[in-house]
């Protein structure tokens, strides 16, 4: 007889506003915003235009967290889709197949996303921002499946320290550099440039992407997994406030102590500093809190909506954009409101164009029902 208990995994839609929230910023979210500062010149607006850009090398902006934000909200949703595969009787093996499989299809997809078709392989870009997604949560995942709660918090801090050290005790001298966190003389870098072959992006001597910097974004998406399983958990079921009370308060933790040992080890986003990852990974887990308070708990979702829309595909969005000229499309619909406005409204209606052409493209995916999944 076949089960007929069917696997009652409530979808979280908080997690699907805050991934579009997330991907808002790089569709052209960025360009309102900095538009606006332009035109308007206020203080509040100059601030958040300054924030929608990378860091240097040391240090923190809003831009910097984007990344990172989303490799946090594929771990929360790990436990959710790790408990309907198993409420479905579906096999280790199958599931293990499923966790491995993902990664190392993101991290072809990530090859393929940098360079196109492109068979000069000797200059290609192998590190991606998918391909570290990929990787990040299918050895989190990997670790999740095969510990317990008390261990996955060894793992996740155990990792953290390991790097740390690393750094303190092989620095890299081969360009003469002495600070072991400097553009030349991170062992990331020296790591990456003794053994990654292409070219790299986004800093001259090593990958942001690089091969030892993704080992502590595992721990990014761990932190996602640890949120996914508290909140999934029975633990203070019927008391939702106080789980949003635990994990705001988890969050300002996780904050406190990146900034702690940001005095030791710089909150850097190139090397994915210990500190970077527990700084933004507290800052992710607070913004994830808000939107679980607002959404799944108060109910308020019609605001989110638009998000919605975005975090429903957001794969298809990040690839679309790399493949697909929306610029022409922007200037067919928006150049004539650029045409009789004022110079100074152009990167504000450029900002809004893009947007929404954009966003209607997702819209139309959604109404068909057409979701990439990876």
């Amino acid at each position: 007889m076949e089960n007929q208990t069917k696997p009652a995994v409530k979808r979280l839609h908080s997690l699907d506003a805050l991934r579009g929230f997330d991907m808002f910023w790089i569709m052209g979210g960025a360009g309102i915003f900095t538009g606006l500062a332009s035109l308007t010149g206020w203080p509040i607006l100059n601030w958040w235009a300054g924030q929608l850009d990378h860091v240097p090398w040391h240090g923190f902006q809003f831009y910097d967290m984007i990344f990172p934000l989303f490799l946090f909200i594929a771990g929360i949703s790990f436990p959710f889709s790790l408990a309907k595969r198993t409420a479905i009787n579906d096999s280790r093996g199958s599931i293990y197949k499923h966790v491995i499989g993902r990664g190392l299809t993101l991290l072809i997809i990530g090859i393929i996303f940098n360079n196109g078709v492109n068979f000069d392989f000797a200059d290609m870009r192998y590190g991606s921002v998918l391909g570290r997604i990929g990787i990040a949560w299918m050895f989190a995942a990997l670790i999740f499946m095969n510990t317990k709660l008390t261990f996955r918090i060894v793992w996740l801090f155990g990792i953290l320290i390991v790097y740390w050290l690393l750094f303190i005790l092989f620095p890299a001298h081969d360009l003469g550099a002495t600070d072991p966190y400097s553009t030349q003389g991170n062992l990331a870098g020296y790591i990456d440039r003794m053994l990654m072959p292409g070219k790299f992006c986004c800093y001259e001597y090593g990958d942001s992407e690089g091969l030892l910097s993704t080992i502590p974004a595992i721990c990014t998406a761990l932190l996602g997994m640890l949120t996914g399983q508290f909140v999934s958990s029975e633990y203070l079921a019927g008391k939702p406030l106080r789980k949003v009370l635990y994990m705001v308060l988890a969050a300002i933790g996780l904050m406190i102590l990146g900034g702690i040992w940001n005095l030791a080890f710089p909150i850097n986003k190139y090397l994915w500093s210990s500190s970077f990852v527990c700084f933004v990974g507290g800052l992710s887990l607070l913004l994830f809190s808000i939107f679980y308070l607002v959404i799944d708990i108060w109910q308020y979702k019609k605001w989110a909506f638009f998000f919605a829309v975005i975090g429903m595909n957001p794969i298809t969005i990040y690839l679309v954009e790399r493949i697909v000229n929306f610029d022409r499309a922007t200037k067919f619909f928006f150049d004539g409101f650029i045409a009789i406005m004022p110079e100074t409204w152009t990167p504000l209606i450029e900002g809004i164009g893009i947007t929404t052409v954009a966003w209607l493209f997702l819209y139309f995916l959604y109404r068909k029902k057409i979701f990439l999944k990876v």
